[in-house]
């Protein structure tokens, strides 16, 4: 066989063979790529993504675009050619599998917390948005979570109005882990709550739970690993009460992320005025019930997703902004946004054509 001949053979099942390679041999990262956009001002799945009762709203125009991250699954594995093309490719980001789905939570742990995330962002958008229009919402103590095997399992749940904590009436999450850790580890600490059930069905009526519904529930305490102190096992969190109807529906989306588009989608369809004057906008970030703004991941996936839907401007967290801004698309103007305050003013600007105020992120 000849040199020349033999040489090219060789290769050849070299190449092969590194590619079999490629296919087979498996790597701890997971890829992100450009997930849908969907206006929060329309329809998804042939349901009004924001969904308002007992309150008059009104038309609107344009889009109001929240934007999501296509992530591998938890459970799949990229291999290394996979790998190398994510890392190769202008528009998806390889990252260690970890980053995204952390080693001590198993699949189902990692969606709940997305879920739950979810559902924490859609509360903060309501409050947000209706502060925002200078509407009351009263607050309110409730559990937020429960632990596992921890004392307050089975006794206190998800959703339960806290009104006191050993008699002592409590203002914020903070006040009741106050209370509880005064006590030594095997103390018994007295909680006066409202049922999740009736919380829910008074807040469907539009009304405060009342006190009469409230019971009484003893919960033991444990020691905590960390640091030795008295605890019960829950997560206090804030529970509003809202004067109307509003209803968030988007299936298959998690994480917080889209609090601040829901937001705006809410004060829009609640405002005379068209907020964005027919123009596409879209953005990202997440909200409090304060409107502030927060950072989120992915940034460059998301400002490619708003793009190839059509959208002019991006609303960006300011903590993202300088990261977007190294890796803008071109035609997209990305708006800096550190509250809801902010993003109204850029909307204002934006339907007045009046951009050259707006305050744009730069890459340094």
């Amino acid at each position: 066989m000849p040199r020349r001949t033999a040489t090219m053979l060789a290769s050849t099942l070299l190449l092969i063979a590194m590619l079999c390679a490629g296919l087979l041999i498996q790597v701890p990262y997971a890829e992100m790529s450009p997930g849908p956009t969907v206006n929060t001002l329309g329809e998804h799945d042939g349901e009004p993504v924001l969904n308002i009762k007992d309150h008059r709203t009104y038309d609107t125009s344009g889009h109001l675009n929240m934007t999501t991250v296509r992530v591998t699954g938890a459970d799949y594995r990229m291999n290394l050619l996979e790998a190398v093309g994510g890392w190769l490719e202008h528009d998806s980001a390889v990252v260690p599998h970890s980053t995204l789905y952390p080693e001590d939570k198993s699949a189902k742990e990692v969606d709940q917390q997305n879920a739950e995330e979810f559902s924490a962002s859609q509360e903060s958008a309501k409050v947000s948005a209706l502060r925002e229009l200078g509407i009351r919402v009263p607050s309110y103590i409730v559990v937020g979570s429960v632990v596992k095997g921890g004392a307050s399992e089975g006794r206190l749940h998800a959703g339960d109005l806290i009104r006191s904590v050993d008699g002592k009436p409590v203002k914020d999450p903070e006040s009741v882990a106050d209370v509880v850790t005064r006590h030594k580890p095997g103390e018994k600490v007295r909680f006066e709550v409202v049922p999740a059930a009736k919380v829910k069905a008074a807040q469907k009526a539009g009304k405060k739970p009342s006190a009469r519904d409230a019971e009484q529930i003893t919960v033991g305490t444990k020691k905590a690993e960390d640091d030795g102190r008295a605890i019960v096992g829950i997560q206090p969190a804030t529970g509003h009460i809202f004067p109307f109807g509003i209803d968030i529906k988007l299936a298959d989306v998690g994480g917080p992320s889209a609090g601040l588009m829901f937001s705006l989608g809410i004060v829009d369809k609640l405002t005379r005025e068209d907020l964005t004057g027919g123009s596409f906008v879209a953005g990202t970030g997440t909200i409090d019930d304060k409107g502030k703004v927060g950072a989120i991941g992915g940034i460059q996936m998301k400002t490619v997703a708003a793009r190839a839907k059509g959208a002019k401007y991006f609303l960006t967290p300011a903590a993202n902004c300088q990261a977007a801004a190294k890796d803008r698309p071109a035609g997209l103007t990305l708006v800096k946004t550190g509250t809801i305050g902010d993003a109204m003013d850029a909307l204002k600007k934006i339907r007045e054509d009046d951009t050259g105020g707006l305050s744009r992120c730069k890459a340094s």
